[in-house]
């Protein structure tokens, strides 16, 4: 099984709206029962608290399923758990690096490096731009699908 973790800043908008695509991508290719999909945050600024209204709205707009769920912070345990970890920014690759102590075992990425872009995935938190958000995170789990499925092979 293959444990794929998204992080974000808070895990309210980004690493959730991959938590949920990616799932749902998962799915539709038959691999749910060999790709695990979940998300934390980098922070506890947001601990507690459920996906950001505009997230799960734009989620519903396109047709992903979604469930409630509490963010966290990223633990040492859960990147040890994982196969990789994927950051949505250099914020967030930094913090990861600050939980974890470095990435010694060469699971840390960021989603944008999964498509034919360079950059990062904007915050909508403080762009308020969900549609651009939810282009560039589609596109990257649909790149991270496809390295999934060619190393399946």
């Amino acid at each position: 099984m293959t444990h794929i973790l998204f992080i974000c800043h808070g895990n309210i908008c980004r690493s959730p709206m991959a938590e949920f695509i990616m799932k749902d991508l998962v799915k539709k290719a038959g691999l749910d029962d060999r790709v695990s999909v979940s998300s934390l945050a980098a922070t506890r600024d947001e601990e507690g608290n459920d996906m950001y209204p505009p997230a799960r709205r734009k989620l519903a707009q396109e047709g992903i399923p979604f469930a409630p769920r509490a963010a966290r912070q990223m633990t040492m345990e859960d990147y040890e758990q994982a196969d990789l970890v994927i950051g949505m920014d250099e914020e967030n690759r930094r913090d990861i690096m600050r939980l974890t102590g470095g990435d010694k075992k060469h699971k840390v990425h960021l989603l944008m490096e999964y498509t034919d872009r360079s950059g990062e995935v904007a915050d909508p938190w403080f762009t308020g731009d969900f549609d651009t958000t939810f282009r560039d995170v589609l596109d990257g789990c649909r790149g991270v699908l496809k390295e999934i499925i060619q190393e399946k092979r």
